[in-house]
């Protein structure tokens, strides 16, 4: 059996029961490639006169192969599988951020400027001069990362107790990228009126409001509401983040096929938060021929069924009239980018798009068209997967978006900050380095985070 795409995120390790013998320990190794596993480190825990006792660690495709890959070890002679730990759960255990003091709580003197009595002179002067208070508490270097679980990543409307997993990841992104502290603020509510208040209310503690996770139509009000209401920047991810990293990848995949973004024909499929979010700041940043695609069809205003974020799209893009179905919209365009569902694209279409051209496949966790077969037809492919080249990933955008923002004291975030935003991370990739497998940094250049910080702040 072979499996092409084994991932960390389905990482196991097998606490196992063996004989005392070499060739036991390279059967299991064996085995587990014969089976499409990939062993990662073999690790002996105890060693006796009549046993071994190892732990096997090793990745799979998904949570069926990695039972598969302990039976292929359980069923050699001379090996018991004891036990099996998921290496992600393990993780996750207790959680995966924590608060930590910044100073110094040894004695009674510590404890009386930290806290009361000291304190209280800081309190009052605040009261005195509010705007301190960005300088004087954590305000001015923590977010507020919000959501009502009703759009988690690609599992839909699972609540805020399962959405709250994603919000920690994305809280130790914030502080592993950019030293930003970030909250997660889990709302037991998907009313828009109570989750506007409530953000509202907690407001006075943060320098900024990340709203993630929270499904379209809804998340646009939310976010319009909260923009008008509070003297800090509001940035919804899934829209904004998503945007600016895909105009910074399009610049790019661009370049390398020599072809202008203002003269690109671009389909967008998925009318979403994201879709809605990628077509604004496209036009924004000049291109000029757009046709979104959405489940009724290639938007176009007199469609029927069209919901009113949808109707707008649809007066602001696709000039030449296009109608009828993905395939139509296809035909002689430079550009796809799909942020919608998955294997809804045949790779054989993209042989109708225009030549050299340009494929983004973004629905996680199962992309709109394979990416491997995509890269058959198409120039440059890119999608939201780590394990293909041109991984479009919002940790790319948002830690130095935030930067910026409270670094300048920012109130509000703007279209030109977004474009600032996303020509900072495709200048990253050099010229020398730039080609279809590169477009776009890895999330781990040292220079993403301060680039975009730079160009929020404006300089």
């Amino acid at each position: 059996m072979s499996r092409t795409a084994t991932t960390s995120s389905y990482s196991i390790t097998m606490r196992l029961h063996t004989a005392p013998d070499h060739a036991v320990v390279g059967a299991v190794a064996t085995s587990i490639a014969a089976a499409g596993g990939i062993v990662t480190a073999i690790d002996v825990v105890e060693s006796h006169n009549t046993r071994l006792v190892l732990d096997v660690t090793c990745s799979a495709g998904d949570a069926d192969h990695a039972k598969l890959l302990e039976e292929a070890v359980d069923a050699i002679d001379g090996v018991e599988v004891y036990k099996v730990s998921d290496r992600t759960f393990l993780l996750h255990l207790g959680g995966k951020i924590e608060v930590a003091s910044k100073v110094p709580l040894r004695n009674r003197d510590d404890l009386s400027m930290a806290y009361t009595p000291g304190v209280g002179r800081v309190s009052m002067a605040i009261h005195e001069n509010p705007d301190d208070v960005s300088r004087l508490t954590i305000k001015g270097n923590s977010v507020a990362v919000v959501t009502d679980g009703s759009a988690v990543l690609g599992l839909g409307n699972i609540g805020p107790g399962a959405a709250l997993p994603v919000m920690e990841g994305k809280a130790a992104l914030f502080k592993r990228f950019a030293n930003i502290d970030a909250w997660p603020i889990c709302l037991a509510t998907q009313d828009t009126d109570e989750i506007v208040k409530a953000v509202e209310m907690i407001a006075p503690g943060f320098g900024g409001i990340n709203l993630e996770d929270i499904a379209a139509p809804r998340c646009f009000e939310i976010e319009r509401r909260l923009r008008e209401s509070l003297d800090i920047p509001v940035f919804h991810d899934d829209q904004h983040g998503t945007a600016i990293v895909v105009l910074a990848a399009l610049t790019n995949a661009l370049r390398v096929v020599e072809k202008e973004l203002a003269s690109a024909r671009v389909v967008v499929s998925g009318a979403g938060a994201a879709g809605t979010a990628i077509v604004t700041l496209l036009i924004a940043a000049g291109v000029t021929d757009v046709v979104v695609y959405d489940r009724v069809g290639c938007l176009v205003p007199d469609l029927e069924g069209l919901s009113p974020a949808q109707q707008v799209l649809a007066e602001q893009t696709n000039p030449r009239g296009v109608t009828g179905g993905l395939h139509d919209a296809l035909q002689g365009a430079d550009v796809f980018v799909g942020v919608s569902a998955p294997n809804i694209l045949d790779p054989v279409w993209i042989k109708d798009m225009a030549d050299d051209a340009v494929v983004f496949a973004l629905a996680n966790p199962d992309p709109e068209v394979d990416p491997g077969e995509a890269g058959k037809y198409a120039a440059v492919v890119a999608s939201g997967r780590s394990d293909y080249p041109n991984q479009i990933n919002n940790v790319l955008a948002f830690p130095g978006v935030f930067r910026g923002l409270l670094d300048a004291r920012a109130s509000e975030i703007t279209i030109d900050m977004l474009i600032r935003a996303a020509e900072a991370i495709a200048l990253v990739v050099k010229d020398d380095e730039l080609n279809p497998s590169f477009i776009i940094p890895t999330v781990f250049h040292p220079d993403v985070t301060k680039a975009v910080a730079a160009a929020i702040r404006g300089h």
